[in-house]
């Protein structure tokens, strides 16, 4: 993008040689056995990047949005998967203790976690509550000092690996009592369940967190009780700009696979590229893709500027993630029987994206979201 700082455009270029030398020739294995790629992820710590937003104080680049994106698209890329972990862990986990922690929580937990020592998750949704995310019924009951958690955390990112947990907790009768905790996992504070068998992101871990009668002293909660819906909905703007990115790197791993496969494959005596209908094909799934990045990353620039709210971060997340599932199933037309085989990324590709139309808030939410504060803002202009 022409606005990128200098910082931006290196740490693109960063992000570019690491997706290619350490993701992309291990996504396809990792996503046939179900397996984490452990050593990309402690190099990502390696290289700086886990720490993307948080402050240099603690060891982080202290850079905004706009920098978080180029790394989801460069690594999404290559493998949607592991970048999935690394959303969990450095946007979930890390940033929302950059924002909401004490100075002691920081310092305790920030290092570790940007070298990639230790590894992060966080924990919202439940067996029951997925997209009403408000209704959690977790529970954490103070007890003196200390309090006691109950409950099951579902659909949980990293949590097989995960040190460090990020968790909501409902701690009032109001449903907007939420309150978060941080838990560790060597001091026995969560424990992992099932495992989850997935459609897509099969390179990223995801199981079940089991809470029972759980002992957490009051100096893991962040912030004051029952304030942490606005700590909530703060991050999921973020989250949601930040995994369109990863649909964005789909998208352009989608063209440029079309567009290696055209020049190369013949039929009737030519090469696909030659042929009218197929130039439409990646013309279209081209120029949708130019379009997308100019929408994401002028979504990230104002947010790296201040002008933060709910509806561009849910306008992206409804966009993206439902136009790249669109690229991929052309992407796969195009290429015939080898876009249908595991010969070829791209029906890895599009079963990876689909979870992007899902978490993190599914297309229907966005949907009521940029409704609800459209309409909203029209009736005060017409008061």
């Amino acid at each position: 993008m022409w606005f990128f700082t200098e910082e931006e455009r290196e740490l693109q270029q960063l992000c570019r040689n690491f997706a290619k030398n350490e993701l992309a020739p291990f996504a396809e294995q990792h996503d046939h056995d179900e397996s984490f790629n452990l050593a990309a992820f402690k190099k990502m710590g390696e290289i700086g990047v886990l720490g993307i937003t948080a402050d240099p104080e603690y060891g982080g680049v202290g850079m905004g949005a706009t920098a978080a994106t180029i790394v989801m698209e460069e690594f999404g890329k290559a493998c949607p998967a592991s970048t999935l972990s690394y959303l969990a862990h450095s946007m979930l986990t890390i940033n929302n203790i950059q924002m909401n922690g004490s100075e002691q929580q920081k310092a305790k937990y920030l290092p570790k976690l940007i070298t990639g020592e230790h590894i992060g998750c966080m924990a919202m949704s439940e067996p029951d509550y997925g997209s009403d995310a408000l209704g959690i019924q977790t529970k954490a009951t103070l007890n003196s000092d200390h309090y006691i958690i109950n409950g099951t955390k579902m659909w949980i990112t990293n949590a097989p690996y995960a040190d460090i947990c990020y968790i909501y907790t409902r701690s009032g009768k109001d449903k907007k009592d939420l309150t978060t905790f941080i838990l560790e996992k060597e001091k026995g504070q969560f424990e992992v369940g099932k495992a989850i068998h997935k459609m897509g992101m099969r390179g990223s871990p995801t199981s079940e967190l089991v809470l029972d009668k759980v002992k957490i002293p009051i100096e893991h909660r962040v912030g004051a009780e029952g304030d942490s819906t606005i700590h909530m909905m703060r991050n999921l703007e973020i989250e949601r700009i930040t995994i369109s990115g990863i649909s964005l790197g789909i998208a352009q791993a989608c063209v440029d696979q079309c567009l290696q496969y055209a020049n190369e494959r013949k039929q009737f005596g030519k090469t696909l590229g030659k042929f009218q209908l197929i130039q439409k094909m990646v013309a279209e799934m081209a120029t949708e893709t130019e379009m997308m990045r100019s929408f994401l990353y002028n979504v990230c620039k104002e947010y790296d500027n201040g002008n933060k709210g709910p509806t561009s971060a849910a306008m992206v997340k409804l966009a993206l993630p439902k136009m790249v599932t669109k690229i991929a199933l052309d992407a796969i037309q195009l290429h015939g029987g080898y876009g249908y085989s595991r010969e070829f990324p791209l029906e890895r590709l599009m079963r990876d994206n689909k979870l992007n139309e899902i978490g993190a808030g599914t297309n229907e939410v966005m949907i009521l979201i940029i409704a609800k504060n459209l309409l909203k803002a029209q009736q005060e202009k017409m008061q």
